[in-house]
């Protein structure tokens, strides 16, 4: 059993006028030529779940140009006998609404009914980049086992921008301080103990597998001098610091501070100094190891984004990516070039074929190739 999104239809959405995608539950290959579109509807996908979208871009960013009216999507979100009629949207550049069955809702709401989570080519420097890619995968890990974590790490970042804007400031006035350490130290806890718990439902996802992916081990590191403990603990470190971040004008001790680590666990080699196939491999290790742990926790299998997936992987892991996919019920939509990358999906998958043509995109349904 997996979530599945079908009767998609995007309006005015990215490169698409109009388009309407009949999923049927099977994974869906989408192929076409670079700039058709292919990763438009996988973004359209992302955003029937919380946050900003697999580019996190600004919503006016994903209107249409040159019209710029605004754009819509609504689909049917289906779990066994469960259905849930979704729609978002954003006029004129606004913030971004939701519905779920006809009746206005947060992005909590749609994270408490649909679960998505992703891999595209901009993580493949994750191992290599700065921390805050890094926080920012494990937070959309996160984010799929709780929802609500969502919540804690705005609460934490507008206190943390209130706080940094005092020390810039180069107010010393304890009283002014106090209420927003206080709000951090709290929605801070909250934020380390939801990564430390995705962490562990994804070790057992991983060490509960046979798979053609590599294992990696995984920790949560804190910024120099810190350690991990309660919120009373985190909230007098943050007053004992406040010397230190007047200094530098900013918050220097936080859950904002962390970093996750992976090490290549059957080579002991830490990741960032793996090959670029082998880094690929450990994301894509991840990224099923998270699908895997939801499955276990809500006996349903997410859906699973996957924009150009066969890079960087041999026709032997390509197969064996798909038979794991197959394997967990996963609906997994997944973009390449040509049809020829999902030969191996043979009658398992649907496939998608888009073209472009005078800045529009086209998607047409094809046979099996």
């Amino acid at each position: 059993m997996s979530l599945a999104l079908t009767d998609l239809t995007l309006s005015h959405f990215r490169s698409h006028r109009r388009a309407q995608i009949a999923g049927d539950g099977r994974p869906v290959a989408i192929y076409g030529p670079n700039g058709a579109g292919k990763t438009n509807i996988l973004e359209a996908v992302s955003m029937f779940s919380p946050g900003r979208g697999l580019r996190r871009a600004a919503a006016a960013e994903m209107a249409r140009r040159p019209e710029a009216l605004g754009w819509k999507l609504s689909g049917v979100l289906r779990l066994s006998g469960r259905v849930h009629e979704i729609e978002t949207w954003s006029e004129e550049g606004a913030a971004r609404q939701v519905r779920i069955d006809g009746k206005a809702a947060s992005q909590v709401d749609l994270g408490r009914v649909s679960r998505v989570v992703w891999l595209v080519p901009a993580m493949d420097r994750l191992w290599i980049e700065a921390a805050e890619g890094r926080r920012r995968f494990l937070d959309r890990m996160v984010m799929s086992f709780d929802p609500g974590h969502a919540e804690a790490s705005l609460i934490y970042e507008k206190a943390m921008r209130e706080r940094n804007r005092l020390l810039k400031d180069q107010v010393r006035d304890a009283h002014w301080y106090a209420a927003l350490e206080s709000q951090m130290a709290e929605a801070g806890h909250r934020i380390d103990q939801a990564r430390r718990s995705a962490l562990a439902e994804l070790v057992v996802a991983q060490a509960g597998a046979e798979t053609a992916f590599p294992t990696a081990e995984l920790t949560l590191v804190q910024a120099e001098g810190e350690l991990s403990g309660s919120e009373a603990e985190l909230r007098a470190a943050l007053a004992a610091g406040r010397g230190r971040d007047l200094q530098a004008g900013r918050t220097l001790i936080g859950p904002h501070r962390a970093d996750l680590h992976a090490v290549y666990a059957a080579k002991d080699v830490a990741a960032r100094e793996c090959s670029t196939g082998e880094q690929k491999a450990l994301l894509v290790s991840l990224i099923l190891a998270n699908a895997r742990a939801l499955a276990a926790r809500d006996a349903a299998a997410p859906i699973l984004l996957l924009d150009e997936v066969a890079a960087h992987l041999d026709a032997g892991r390509r197969a064996a990516l798909y038979d794991e996919i197959c394997a967990l019920g996963a609906q997994a939509w997944m973009t390449g070039t040509g049809p020829e990358l999902f030969a191996e999906l043979g009658a398992r998958a649907q496939y998608l074929e888009v073209t472009e043509e005078a800045g529009e995109s086209h998607v047409e349904r094809r046979e099996q190739p």
